[in-house]
């Protein structure tokens, strides 16, 4: 007979936690991702305003 019993939940134990940590792994990838994106777009946004606020300031002066 083997060494470990009928029993055993170890391989099922072992697998959901690697399972666990992947899904944590993923979700922390998935977050960081998003918060890039995030700050990508903020700073997007403020160089297009900076744009403006120059293009209106240089519009004005030759007016």
């Amino acid at each position: 007979m083997t060494e470990r019993d009928w029993y055993d939940d170890s391989d099922y134990e072992d697998a959901v936690e690697r399972a666990e940590r992947m899904t944590r792994i993923g979700w922390r990838a998935i977050a960081g991702l998003t918060g890039l994106l995030g700050i990508t777009v903020i700073a997007a946004v403020v160089v297009f305003l900076a744009g403006a606020v120059i293009l209106v300031h240089a519009v004005a002066a030759n007016q």
